[in-house]
């Protein structure tokens, strides 16, 4: 087992604050469904192919169902996914112009078989055109199952970005390799951080919210400390000037002011603390006063593919919710 303060790499939380899976060893999930389901749109629809006979284009993803999900576990991912996929197909022949339709079905793509050996069955409405069907049975199957390995190629390296953190050995070990070179070099680049870290992908939010209450209420609600301790429930440190740092929710959130403009616009550097370390998200806040309330404008860049849905619910519920609970308290302004 683990033990605290004796060495053992698995689980050296002393020198994180956080604490989060410490050298990959804790087993982490990611859900990759929604993501998946972009990406297989993207790869699939707009396939062509063509010969002298005509040309056929997959023209929409009629269905995807199934899910998908990447697990780390001691260092290692670990794919889980079972998709059942139709395609609407359309053509033309070459000689008269005649369009047909058609579908493409994929029953089951999943990590049980080889993408080569994934089967791809091809249909076309009642009529002539047999000819088109061919051509999707042959080069249009073919290009369709290479989509389908881009698909899990993208899977297991774009969307997987992140998930295998660095660890403290493996940065050592970085660092130790770009000193290496030469004495000119390390002079060179002496007074230069070294950039340690991993590319995370991310998404970028936009929600609006109505109050029934003024601009300069809405904007206090955000600065002030004890304001920002009602409606969150829990300690807040806050220091509401450019540069100044703040945490909420007894330090689940931290982060930065960029810029403060009274009454008007709030933009911060903000993260969660189960975020990959030191990734930050940009969030901008905007007071808009309207007839009788103020619309606040949230614009959110950088946020983990992983924690949309969390930072969804924690703006919606966790922020805007509360707020609206805290504003009719008739002892706010007490």
């Amino acid at each position: 087992m683990a033990k605290w303060g004796q060495g053992d790499p698995r689980w050296i939380v002393e020198e994180r604050e956080d604490g989060t899976n410490v050298n990959n060893w804790h087993w982490t999930e990611r859900d990759a469904t929604s993501w998946s389901k972009g990406k297989l749109r993207e790869l699939l629809v707009g396939i062509t192919v063509e010969n002298e006979a005509g040309h056929c284009e997959v023209s929409e993803l009629k269905q995807v169902e199934g899910e998908a999900s990447c697990s780390s576990r001691k260092g290692k991912l670990i794919f889980f996914y079972e998709w059942n996929i139709k395609l609407g197909w359309k053509g033309t022949l070459t000689e008269s112009g005649v369009k047909h339709k058609g579908l493409i079905e994929i029953p089951n793509l999943s990590e049980e078989n080889e993408v080569d050996d994934t089967e791809v069955n091809v249909s076309k409405k009642k009529g002539d055109g047999d000819i088109l069907k061919d051509l999707m049975k042959t080069a249009g199957t073919a290009k369709v199952r290479e989509a389908l390995g881009d698909y899990l190629k993208a899977l297991k390296t774009e969307f997987t970005t992140g998930m295998i953190l660095p660890t403290k050995a493996l940065s050592t070990q970085e660092l130790t390799v770009k000193r290496k070179p030469s004495e000119n070099t390390l002079q060179a680049h002496a007074s230069s951080p070294v950039a340690l870290g991993v590319r995370i992908p991310t998404v970028a939010l936009h929600m609006t919210e109505l109050f029934d209450t003024t601009v300069e209420q809405l904007y206090g609600i955000f600065t002030v400390k004890d304001l920002v301790q009602k409606f969150s429930k829990a300690p807040a440190v806050l220091e509401a000037e450019k540069g100044g740092k703040f945490q909420m929710f007894d330090g689940n959130i931290t982060g930065e002011y960029l810029e403060l403009l009274k009454n008007s616009k709030i933009v911060m550097k903000w993260r969660c603390r189960n975020w990959p370390e030191e990734h930050y998200a940009t969030v901008a806040l905007n007071f808009v006063p309207t007839l009788g309330q103020t619309e606040l404008q949230l614009d959110c860049k950088g946020v983990p593919v992983c924690k949309e849905e969390n930072m969804k619910f924690c703006w919606q519920k966790q922020h805007f919710e509360e707020i609206k609970g805290l504003l009719r308290l008739p002892t706010l302004n007490g």
